[in-house]
């Protein structure tokens, strides 16, 4: 079984620690979230064969499986929210779960009201597009853009096929296909796409941009080994070249 809690957002929190699996337990319990608790890797993954979560707090080092390890394959097999969590000073581990894909990372000990802020933070990221916006219902005020052979509807927040068959997608990713289709014919970096994005800047160690590209290319490309429509710039970005 392979389902997402979608009644409040599930977090599943990976650590060695159970004191500090408990601490997070009922602290973002308390706040509206669904923790499930893993002691780690191999546990991790048993778990997700049942329940996929919206977000993974992610301790680095732990018996057996680290996190950096699980971060890959989370990454990988998954879309969710990835947030490492660290002890003071390991900048190395750091920079390495960023590479994996990670989108944030949270040093130990930390403050729980930070916790709180980050883990919202990743999980707006992850809102699906019926969970960030409501739907319009007004068809002659709606708008759209051409994507290939699809169609970007901005109002109702959906990716549609010429059938008319809705593509899934995640609010990050309809966020993505919409800055692309905006820009046609204009070489994007890594930095103006996650400005223009998520608000922030880009670090040469995220890959988060270049994973969503090619979740992108999966669901928009003929060929997703040849794209057509999201064309790589090789050292600098990407550019969306419309279909003619």
């Amino acid at each position: 079984m392979d389902e997402k809690m979608s009644e409040q957002p599930t977090v599943l929190v990976v650590d060695d620690e159970a004191d500090i699996r408990d601490v997070i337990q009922e602290y973002l319990t308390n706040h509206g979230m669904r923790i499930l608790e893993a002691e780690n890797g191999a546990a991790a993954r048993a778990l997700l064969t049942e329940h996929v979560p919206q977000l993974v707090l992610l301790d680095i080092n732990m018996p057996g499986e680290n996190g950096l390890s699980l971060a890959r394959h989370l990454r990988e097999h998954y879309d969710l929210g990835i947030i490492m969590v660290t002890a003071a000073g390991e900048t190395i581990d750091r920079v390495v779960g960023l590479e994996m894909g990670a989108d944030d990372y949270i040093a130990k000990p930390f403050d729980l009201r930070e916790l709180l802020a980050r883990t919202r933070s990743v999980l707006r990221r992850y809102e699906s597009p019926d969970e960030a916006v409501s739907i319009s219902h007004d068809k002659e005020a709606q708008r759209s853009l051409s994507i290939g052979e699809f169609e970007l509807d901005l109002d109702v927040r959906c990716l549609k096929d010429k059938q008319g068959e809705r593509i899934e997608l995640t609010s990050m990713e309809f966020d993505l296909l919409c800055m692309f289709a905006e820009r046609p014919n204009r070489v994007m970096s890594r930095d103006q796409i996650l400005n223009l994005t998520q608000n922030r800047d880009w670090d040469p160690y995220d890959r988060s941009i270049d994973i969503r590209v090619t979740r992108l290319r999966r669901k928009i490309e003929k060929d997703p080994a040849r794209p057509a429509l999201i064309k790589t710039v090789r050292g600098i970005g990407y550019i969306f070249i419309p279909a003619e």
